[in-house]
């Protein structure tokens, strides 16, 4: 079957500002959150556990493909053996399964651990292999059995030991890949070390993370580029830029993991507007009353049909409808707030630990 995402890719290269916009659900949580990945349990108060089990969040999936909103599906490489490889469940959608490629230790949000706060490091659970095919040799296997479709991510901590391994990593994986023929979209987090250490003015964030994508795609030919850019939205004069700069990269934002229902709605439509056209949302969908009216309103907004103010009273309407109390009443639910972009922030766990230069290393200080 036809895919959504195939569709849009073409029409983007044929016109770069055009209307197509590619929307993606991510619900590879597990790879980084552990059991409160699945997202909090409505039945808390009666069995006791705060967070659903990995059984509902697969359920989630199932309704969001079969509701067909998203081109995209984003999961971990064992949701994706299960839904893609053994049920096939996306043989006949329009919506193209994808795998979270690596998973760096800055998103092992363990209870109890300060990874999130310490230099990325570079590691991958799976492999192109287990993606394509769920067998350990794809040698021999069918590749067009699994995900051809993953996520790869990198943070950039202005450390050039950290930032050289990670870079040495994401070389590896673009070779496997582009010899594999597995497509990738390239996620670019912000800094995770504390500002102290990575020293970057807060003002000059934005051009940093930009600076880093043109320098890094530079050396690689488009044959074994990203499909698409994931990365933070720092406002319209660092979007406009980067867009501007090569309108061969089609340039995605994250949803972020807080904030009201207009934040989503309001961070799409500014990053539309200002040369974005690709998002993913995971924590703001699969914490949300309903995810697929979430994700309906998140559609027409992507589509330019609906203004951001119109989607969240849509939304609060849905809810009411269904008889879902909204976690917040509309005028709350109306206001703009500084909703976070990091990956792990709103998680539970350890304080972060903080970090100081002694001779050009860094050591752990309490």
């Amino acid at each position: 079957m036809t895919k959504t995402l195939d569709t849009k890719l073409a029409a983007l290269a044929h016109d770069r500002f055009g209307k197509a916009f590619i929307l993606a659900d991510a619900k590879d949580a597990d790879m980084a959150l552990g059991i409160s990945a699945p997202g909090p349990n409505p039945q808390a108060a009666a069995d006791g556990f705060p967070s659903r089990t990995m059984t509902e969040y697969r359920s989630h999936i199932r309704e969001v493909i079969a509701q067909g909103m998203v081109d995209i599906m984003l999961m971990s490489c064992s949701t994706s053996d299960e839904l893609t490889i053994r049920q096939r469940l996306f043989d006949n959608s329009t919506m193209t399964p994808a795998v979270r490629a690596n998973d760096t230790t800055d998103i092992h949000l363990c209870r109890g651990a300060g990874y999130a706060g310490s230099p990325a490091l570079p590691f991958s659970s799976a492999t192109i292999d287990l993606i394509q095919t769920g067998q350990v040799d794809g040698a021999t296997a069918d590749r067009s059995r699994g995900a051809n479709l993953g996520l790869y991510s990198v943070t950039f901590n202005n450390l050039p030991d950290y930032d050289l391994q990670t870079m040495q990593a994401y070389k590896t994986f673009r070779l496997e890949a582009q010899a594999r023929g597995f497509r990738h979209f390239l996620e670019v987090f912000d800094p995770n070390v504390p500002p102290a250490v990575h020293r970057i003015p807060p003002e000059l964030i934005g051009g940093f993370i930009n600076d880093h994508i043109c320098r890094l795609l530079a050396g690689v030919p488009r044959a074994a580029r990203p499909v698409f850019l994931k990365i933070v939205y720092h406002g319209p004069r660092y979007m406009e830029e980067l867009c501007r700069y090569d309108e061969s990269v089609i340039v995605g934002v994250l949803g972020g993991s807080a904030g009201t229902t207009y934040d989503a709605f309001k961070l799409l439509f500014d990053a539309k507007k200002y040369g974005a056209r690709a998002a993913l949302f995971g924590r703001k969908i699969n914490h949300a009353e309903h995810q697929l009216s979430f994700v309906e309103m998140l559609r027409t907004v992507a589509d330019g049909d609906i203004t951001p103010e119109e989607a969240v009273r849509a939304y609060h309407g849905k809810l009411q409808g269904l008889g879902i109390a909204p976690h917040r009443r509309l005028h709350q639910d109306l206001q703009a707030t500084s909703g976070i972009s990091r990956y792990g922030a709103g998680t539970a766990g350890s304080p972060a630990p903080t970090f100081r230069r002694t001779a050009g290393n860094i050591d752990d200080s309490d």
